[in-house]
């Protein structure tokens, strides 16, 4: 694990992983924490970065389309969502010391 400096060290380090790492990590940590309310974040979180790639009919988060959003979820860590989501793995790897 990185050491904080006052530049940003950890944050910076955070950055030079891949999507992918980045999901793989956040997720571990919330495995660890038991933090669910990571796990709704993220649920939340998916339409809007699926709209920031340019799927914007998918921005709206509504629970009816659950199904749909859960096999979203288990692919948060591919692609052009993931990369959409790095900001809000690396807030919360950097928040809780992942």
């Amino acid at each position: 694990m990185a050491d904080v400096t006052p530049e940003g060290g950890k944050q910076d380090d955070l950055s030079t992983l891949s999507s992918k790492e980045l999901h793989d990590r956040a997720m571990e940590l919330a495995r660890e924490r038991h933090d669910v309310g990571f796990l709704w974040d993220l649920l939340r979180a998916i339409p809007a970065a699926a709209a920031a790639t340019g799927e914007v009919d998918r921005a709206e988060f509504d629970l009816f389309h659950g199904l749909s959003l859960l096999r979203e979820f288990t692919h948060a860590g591919e692609g052009e969502v993931a990369d959409a989501l790095r900001p809000f793995y690396i807030d919360y790897l950097t928040e809780h010391g992942g």
